[in-house]
This record gives C-alpha cells, structure tokens and sequence, in this order.
C-alpha cells in the first residue's frame, strides 16, 4: 500500500493502524520504502509510526546524534506516544539506542537491523561522492547481498540526495558523529528486551558487530537472515517479519 505521509507541528511521519505504537526509524539513505512490508504486516495490529528523520534539513551545527535523538524526542512528546516497541535500521538503531538510553520508561522493547553504535563501514568504506552515479550505484548495491535489490528507483533517489553539496555536508557530519559515538560501555544499561535481526552477509556492520551487541545488551536474542545483507526489511521482507512477530507474541513479553 502506498504510505501516507502527514505533516503536523513541523513532523513529516507516517501514522497507521492501532494498538500498541511501533515506531520505525530509517537510515542515513533510508525510503519509505524501505519500510512498506513492515507497515502492511504490523498496522493490522500495531500502531506503526515512522517519523522522516530531519537528516538533509537540520541546521548544519546540529548535524548529528545528539540532534537527532532531540528530533524524536521531541515528536515523541508532540504525538504523546508510550509504551512503544522501536525499530531501527543501521543508523536509525543508532538513534533508537539513544533514545532508550535516556528516556527508559517510554520504551517497551527494541529491534535493532544492521544497527550502528559499535562499528560500521560508512558507505562500505567511503563518503558520497558528487556526481558519478555508477559510483553512487555501487555503493547502494554495495548494502544488499542481491546487488539487483538496488532498484533503479532507489540508485536514483540517492543520486538526487548527493548531488546537493548542503546534504551532503549533513551526511557526512552525521555519519561522522555515528562513527564517533561508540556506545560498548552504555549498551548494559539497556533494561528494554531487545531483538537484533542481522543480515549473516552484512558488509557494513559485520556478523561480529551483531555478536557484540548481542554480548553487551543484557536482555538480546540475536537471529541471523543467510543470503542478506544490511537491510533485512528489504531483502527478506517475510522472513524479517515472521522473526519479529514472534519476538512481539505476547508470550515472547
């Protein structure tokens, strides 16, 4: 189903279904698309909310982790949300450790895809380069195990991104700051039950990142997707969702 995009207080975000909220949050090149077959999965159920990360319009000083835990927080507080089971991917995991870390009680469980916060190759290796759309094709294809899952909607969709010099700037500040924020010593402190689900051909934040996670969360189960790489949502849409579905059971609480 096509995702309707809303707008209120200065949020864009997407808004469906009832129940229990499950909040999405994409990464640094992350679509709507990206998260299609988890809405139309989980909004017969669950509240799903995905909130558009501010990352090619926040002011370049505020270009990082910590505005973008502030983003969230402050849409958390907007649309009065609780209780919520969050979900990220590769940078947006970043984001939802933070927000755990420092806002406990409104966090029920965490989902954590290809998540950075330990280790990750920023772009499998190196920043955007402006104006060589092979390279920008490489480098998305780059992500998945099946290269042929970086559809040309997509190849294109980042192209536009990186030919604006003020995003990339922003791009780059932020992956700088992911690389930065290292958070082994906080990761114990995670009181929420947290489920990794990792691509076992993840060239960006490897097999071994996935088992540090899963070492320093206190309450994690780790599940691994073969033949995937650092979008699980994308590449195996059923297979993601079937793990997350038992993870959110009621009797898996």
């Amino acid at each position: 189903m096509a995702l309707n995009v809303k707008e209120e207080g200065g949020f864009k975000y997407v808004d469906e279904g009832s129940g229990q909220v499950l909040m999405l949050l994409h990464g640094l090149f992350g679509a709507l698309s990206n998260w299609e077959g988890v809405v139309n999965r989980f909004s017969k159920n669950f509240r799903v909310v995905i909130p558009m990360l501010p990352i090619y319009e926040m002011p370049i000083k505020e270009a990082g982790l910590e505005g973008l835990q502030k983003f969230v927080e402050d849409f958390v507080a907007l649309k009065k949300l609780e209780k919520m089971v969050i979900m990220g991917n590769s940078l947006g995991g970043h984001v939802a450790l933070l927000y755990a870390l420092h806002n406990e009680s409104k966090v029920d469980k965490l989902i954590l895809t290809g998540s950075s916060g330990l280790f990750e190759n920023a772009m499998g290796g190196s920043y955007p380069r402006r104006g060589s759309y092979d390279y920008i094709h490489e480098r998305v294809a780059y992500t998945f195990y099946d290269p042929a899952v970086a559809s040309k909607e997509l190849v294109d969709e980042v192209f536009e991104t990186t030919k604006s010099i003020p995003k990339c700037m922003r791009i780059v500040a932020i992956a700088k700051s992911a690389q930065r924020n290292n958070l082994a010593t906080e990761l114990p402190k995670i009181k929420a039950p947290t489920l990794l689900v990792w691509g076992l051909n993840d060239t960006i934040t490897p097999t071994v990142v996935a088992h540090e996670f899963n070492r320093l969360i206190p309450k994690s189960a780790l599940r691994f997707i073969d033949r995937c790489c650092h979008a699980p949502m994308m590449e195996h849409p059923e297979k993601f969702n079937e793990l997350v579905e038992e993870f959110l059971a009621p009797q898996a609480a």
